[in-house]
């Protein structure tokens, strides 16, 4: 990916090396819930349907905020967002609105949101309270360590996912999704939470087709990112966590279905046809 010809955001604030320290892991979480936050980790795009089950409940600490460094892991990122506010900026002014960026927090270790405290065994989720998007700055050497997927348009493929997260926010989808599961029976409302998932990952696609139109991928990228969304299938972790699947306890989507999604969003560049709420089969 010529990540190096994207305009950098100045979306981007640094807070690895002085984040809320949390020792022994999240307070009130046995061995049960560490191993969950450990699976978590695993996962794609946790969202804050998933994120608030998993990390501590007490309110944030003020966190001063700082501009990114200048390090290669910085300049990537910042030149991913930069690229997806402008993709993003274009698609919602073509339909008569106004984008408005979320800021993307790198960190380190743990930190501090508006939906709680976090710890990187979390992985990058997305908050609605702030708008903002958490990365651990390790995330993406974890990833090439536990599944062999590395790549930069696979790391990409990550930040778009928490961004079209933010896309649904700001389209009060996210806001309906939440509603629709209190008022379900919770087979229900793990569906959902699946399909807004799922729509994340077509978001993530979107970007893709245009990124690819302008010329800043390489022969490959696509394929990187689809060999990410099989790795990181919820059939794929529980077969490699538990030795069987479980369906009924997805949470982001079977690989297959993660592939379908993100393909759909990559080969129309439509916002429109990442509607995973009306098909029946998701």
């Amino acid at each position: 990916m010529k990540w190096g010809q994207m305009r950098q955001s100045g979306n981007v604030e640094d807070r690895r090396g002085r984040g809320p320290m949390l020792p022994g892991g999240p307070a009130g979480l046995g061995l049960g819930g560490v191993l969950l936050l450990l699976l978590g980790s695993l996962l794609f795009g946790a969202n804050p349907l998933d994120v608030l089950n998993q990390i501590q409940g007490r309110a944030p600490t003020q966190t001063q905020e700082a501009p990114a460094a200048d390090d290669p892991d910085s300049r990537f990122v910042r030149s991913v967002l930069g690229d997806l506010e402008d993709t993003w900026s274009t698609l919602f002014e073509r339909s008569g609105q106004q984008y408005e960026p979320p800021r993307l927090v790198l960190y380190s270790g743990a930190v501090s949101s508006a939906c709680g405290s976090a710890s990187s065994a979390v992985g990058p989720f997305y908050c609605g309270r702030d708008a903002r998007v958490y990365l651990d700055s390790t995330f993406f050497d974890r990833l090439a360590q536990n599944f062999g997927v590395s790549g930069d348009f696979a790391a990409a493929y990550v930040i778009a996912h928490e961004v079209g997260h933010h896309v649904q926010n700001l389209l009060g989808i996210m806001d309906q999704v939440a509603q629709r599961r209190a008022r379900s029976d919770p087979a229900t409302a793990n569906a959902l939470s699946v399909r807004l998932e799922l729509q994340a990952d077509c978001f993530a696609g979107v970007w893709g087709h245009y990124a690819n139109r302008r010329g800043l991928l390489d022969f490959g990228d696509p394929e990187e990112a689809i060999g990410a969304a099989t790795a990181i299938g919820d059939d794929n972790l529980q077969r490699r966590s538990q030795g069987y699947v479980v369906p009924d306890a997805f949470t982001h989507g079977s690989s297959a279905q993660r592939v379908r999604w993100f393909r759909t969003g990559f080969e129309s560049g439509d916002p429109e046809r990442c509607d995973t709420f009306s098909v029946r089969n998701p």
